[in-house]
This record gives C-alpha cells, sequence and structure tokens, in this order.
C-alpha cells in the first residue's frame, strides 16, 4: 500500500546522515530526482481512490517537505565541514568571544531620573537645542540687562530678526514654555536634554552639559507639594536616611526660589573634598513657577499655580559614581566607558 511505502522511507529519510558530498549528492537522486522515489509515488497517488486522496494528500505532502528539509540541513552541514577542512578551522573548538558595549555614565543616571519621577506621573517632553529669544529667555521672565543674555555666557547663532536672538539653549527651561504655549493645564512633565553655555572648560565646568528640568501646573500646587515631590526623588535615588535642605535663592522664572542640598553621599556628611567639607551638596534649583511665566503662556496665574525645577545630570552622576571630572563624560576614553560594563539595559 502507498500509506506502507510512505512509512518506510520516512524511516529511511530520518535515519539517513552524512557529511560526504557525494553520499548526500546520491540521496538527493534516490529522493528528490525527477526519477526518485517521491516522483514515483506521486505517480501512484494519482490512481488512489477519492477517498483515499483526501486521507493522503496531506501524509504525502509532509513526506515530500520531510525530504526536502532533511536534504537542505545536511547540505548546510556538509558545507561548513568542507569550508572548516579547507581553511583548517576546527569548529569544535570554543570561541574567543568578544567585548560588549555599556551604557554612558550618564545615560544610565537620565534613565533612572526619568524612571523615579514617571512614578509621579511625569511624562517625557523634548523641543529643540537651537532656540529663538522668546523661548530661551524673554517668556521665562528674563530682563533685557539679565547677565545671561550676554555673549560670555550664550552660544549666540544670529542677532535679531523677527523672532529676536537666535542661540543654542541655555537651558531645558524653553521646552516648559512650548509645553505650556500649546497646551492647557494640568502640566506634569519632566525635560531632558542637552544645553550649551559659552563657559571655559575644566573639571567642574564644560561648554555643553545635560540636565533634566521638571515642571508641574494645576490648581491649588503649593511649595510643599514641591519639597514632598523632591524629597522623594532623593530617597529614591540616593536612597533612604538622605537628608535635604532647601536654601533661598533667584531665579528669573521662579518665585520664591530655592538651591536644594543633600548630605553628601561620599562623606556622608562628615565632610570632604567633593562637598568642600561642609557635609552639603547642591544638586538643583526650584521655585514656584512666576505668574509673569504663566501669563506670557497665556495660563491664568489667579486660577493655576506651579512649580518647577532643574538639575544637571552630570552632577548627580558625580555624586552617584563618584566621578570627580566633568570631562571625562565627553572624551570617550574605553578605559573610563568600560567601568559600567555591568550596566547593559
Amino acid at each position: 500500500m502507498l500509506q506502507d511505502k510512505i512509512t518506510q522511507y520516512t524511516a529511511e529519510i530520518n535515519a539517513f546522515s552524512t557529511s560526504n558530498a557525494d553520499e548526500l549528492e546520491q540521496f538527493r537522486i534516490k529522493f528528490l530526482g525527477t526519477k526518485g522515489i517521491i516522483k514515483d509515488i506521486f505517480d501512484e497517488f494519482k490512481a488512489v481512490s477519492p477517498e483515499e486522496k483526501r486521507t493522503l494528500g496531506k501524509v504525502l505532502n509532509e513526506f515530500k517537505q520531510l525530504a526536502e528539509a532533511r536534504y537542505q540541513s545536511l547540505k548546510e552541514e556538509t558545507e561548513v565541514a568542507v569550508s572548516s577542512k579547507d581553511s583548517g578551522l576546527d569548529l569544535t573548538l570554543p570561541g574567543e568571544g568578544f567585548d560588549v558595549g555599556s551604557r554612558h555614565p550618564l545615560a544610565l543616571v537620565r534613565r533612572e531620573i526619568i524612571e523615579i519621577f514617571s512614578k509621579l506621573g511625569f511624562v517625557v517632553a523634548e523641543g529643540p537645542e537651537i532656540e529663538d529669544d522668546w523661548h530661551n529667555f524673554s517668556a521665562l521672565n528674563f530682563p533685557e540687562e539679565h547677565p545671561a543674555r550676554d555673549m560670555q555666557d550664550t552660544f549666540f547663532i544670529k542677532k535679531g530678526g523677527e523672532k529676536g536672538d537666535i542661540a543654542l539653549r541655555t537651558h531645558t527651561s524653553s521646552v516648559q514654555v512650548r509645553m505650556m504655549e500649546h497646551g492647557k493645564p494640568p502640566f506634569r512633565a519632566i525635560m531632558p536634554g542637552r544645553v550649551y553655555r559659552n563657559e571655559a572648560i575644566s573639571a567642574r565646568a564644560h561648554c555643553f552639559f545635560h540636565q533634566i528640568e521638571g515642571l508641574y501646573v494645576d490648581e491649588n500646587v503649593s511649595f510643599a507639594d514641591l519639597k514632598q515631590t523632591l524629597f522623594y526623588f532623593v530617597q529614591e535615588l540616593y536612597g533612604e536616611g538622605t537628608k535635604v535642605r532647601f536654601r533661598p535663592s533667584y531665579f528669573p522664572f521662579t518665585e520664591p526660589s530655592a538651591e536644594m542640598d543633600i548630605s553628601c553621599t561620599i562623606c556622608k556628611g562628615a565632610g570632604c573634598p567633593m562637598c568642600k567639607y561642609s557635609g552639603w551638596v547642591e544638586i538643583l534649583g526650584c521655585g514656584m513657577v512666576d505668574p509673569n511665566v504663566l501669563e506670557n503662556c497665556g495660563i491664568d496665574s489667579k486660577k493655576y499655580s506651579g512649580f518647577a525645577f532643574g538639575m544637571g545630570i552630570e552632577r548627580i552622576a558625580n555624586l552617584k559614581y563618584e566621578i570627580k571630572d566633568l570631562r571625562f563624560f565627553s572624551e570617550n576614553d574605553a578605559r573610563f566607558l568600560k567601568q559600567y560594563k555591568t550596566s547593559l539595559i
């Protein structure tokens, strides 16, 4: 019977194995050739009854696919064996391995900060690195005579024009302006990105660096909300027991304004060069959004209030990984980057 033949040849195909090209060719001719077994079985299949065709049709197709797959698999193995023999390689030897990449420490810290604030409902917003005067300065309540507008601090690309000066953004606060201009409260977002300032490059300063700023605008937002948000952030990033303090400060776009310090994570408050032996390290600036900024963006300051904060990712990374020279972050020194090889995800 045809079924018995298929069963017999199926077992023969499954049992066949070789790494010899001539033997494999004989296998192909026997089963897949124009005068081979499969061709003969298909010829016999034409003569069976319609009832048997419905039963054997699927079996016969599977039999043909098995023969083709077995031939292809053995052909690939044979080619590899021949290639290995010709080249003198022993493919049974273990591989030499290769160096894997790693995340940049700034990317690691950036991701961690985003994850912490995402637990509080903050989304990520981004904006252009080339900005006009309105979004970079004027909308944020910078007066005309403010020193940040001076050439010594800002990389200007074009002076004047319909939108005023065009420059590389000096902070990611410009993204806050764009968000408030094109949306309606409530806003709850963080803005990571690269910023530029015309400063001398040293171990503690660079002409470009990375910031993450945050904005929360809604009805009845208070300074207490700001403090609780940042306290939660510090505890998540540096661990429970990290102390926090706020010092009065000044920023054109917030009122009141403050700088936030944490107990030094290196000396645990005892005093070291990193904290200048004070036991405290400043990590960010913050405050309540100035009503003028809200009005500039078309938001009713009598109905809505909000808070904003901003931090340098390099400063956070310095404390987390005890990196004392900012220039390491942008020099692409493999010896430096390999230290973070365990953090791949």
